[in-house]
């Protein structure tokens, strides 16, 4: 045994030479006592001395853990999935009334006749007007729209930012430092002093108010959540772009390529994990947006659908689940259910776009 380093080396670390005079059986079972004598040893990492013991004890240090986890989460993502089916006020009166609450989320759709519009009008106004007839779909169209407008702008400035301050630029670091301050800012926080500042501007050129105007309100949420979170992404792709071989740089500058082109051939698809990672914290986090909306414009303003049921135009899903719970006792089934829908819905999407980027990662 050789002593160096933190652990000892044994002369079985490796690849045994048979002596003179010494047949290959022989050398397998030097071999094999070398490796006998090195699980006994208790100060190598792979001893049996030591795993034995974790290997025995590991459910008593995992268990505080595992309670955590089925206390904080598990048990009450399963008693809200119950309590979806059920009419209640509070989780111990609760009624089961199965399905109920997820056909009252649709009822408004019944008075729509679906045929005749599709006769006359195509496929494209039936999807329209079932968007325009239920404040729950209203609330959906709000927030994909935003997602993809949040997922392209958010990125590709992140990007561009993080591509300039990784190119030796003077200053990188406290730009760096700039950029991420805004996501240190909670989001009803932010939601106020952007109001401020929207309505300041809006005032002073004539324009209506966020709450009057909801194409306003839905490109105020934009700029206000792209602010806050386009200096996180940047940092992510600041530490995809650092990370591009730099062979692989050198060959492109050799072969000629210009700038666009080692930009697209060579660093964006080596730089694809961070694009994976980022599209979708960028989508999660669209789709459960609450804090930011509820404080820039509480979903207003406010219209009537045909049905006679009033829908705010710049509600996104999660603050449409908090406005359908708070309407009175009745109402809190429906938005159990609501928020089943949302998570299944948030979990689809976010699995479909993980596989999609991830087939176009390059491995290094």
């Amino acid at each position: 045994m050789q002593t160096g380093g933190l652990f000892p080396v044994y002369p079985g670390d490796r690849p045994l030479l048979c002596k003179a005079g010494e047949s290959k059986t022989t050398s397998k079972e030097r071999e094999k006592n070398l490796a006998k004598k090195r699980a006994k040893d208790g100060s190598t990492v792979n001893s049996s001395l030591i795993r034995r013991p974790i290997q025995r004890w590991f459910p008593l240090f995992i268990l505080p853990t595992f309670v955590c986890f089925f206390i904080g989460f598990l048990w009450p993502f399963l008693e809200g999935i119950y309590l979806s089916f059920c009419k209640f006020n509070i989780a111990k009166d609760a009624e089961w009334v199965g399905a109920g609450n997820y056909e009252k989320i649709f009822a408004s759709l019944k008075a729509v006749d679906f045929g005749a519009i599709f006769k006359e009008q195509g496929l494209w106004a039936c999807i329209t007007k079932a968007f325009e007839s239920n404040d729950f779909l209203n609330a959906f169209k709000n927030t994909f729209l935003f997602a993809i407008v949040s997922i392209l702008l958010i990125n590709v400035v992140a990007f561009a930012i993080a591509y300039a301050l990784t190119r030796k630029m003077r200053g990188a670091n406290a730009l760096r430092t700039v950029f991420f301050m805004p996501n240190l800012i909670g989001g009803l926080v932010l939601g106020y002093i952007w109001s401020m500042i929207f309505e300041g501007i809006l005032k002073a050129t004539g324009l209506p108010s966020l709450l009057l105007n909801s194409t306003y309100g839905f490109w105020g949420l934009v700029i206000l959540v792209a602010w806050q979170q386009i200096g996180y992404m940047m940092i992510i792709y600041i530490s995809g772009l650092q990370s591009v071989p730099e062979d692989m740089l050198e060959a492109a500058k050799i072969d000629g390529a210009n700038g666009f082109q080692t930009l697209f051939k060579v660093i964006i698809p080596n730089v694809m994990p961070s694009i994976t990672i980022c599209t979708f914290l960028t989508l999660t986090n669209s789709f459960k947006l609450f804090d930011q909306n509820m404080a820039l414009t509480g979903g207003l303003p406010t219209k009537m659908l045909p049905t006679g049921q009033p829908v705010n135009t710049t509600e996104l899903l999660a603050l449409n689940i908090k406005s359908t719970y708070d309407r009175n006792a009745s109402f809190h089934g429906q938005a159990q259910a609501k928020a089943v829908i949302f998570f299944v819905l948030v979990a689809i999407l976010a699995i479909t776009q993980l596989r999609a980027t991830r087939k176009k990662e390059v491995q290094q």
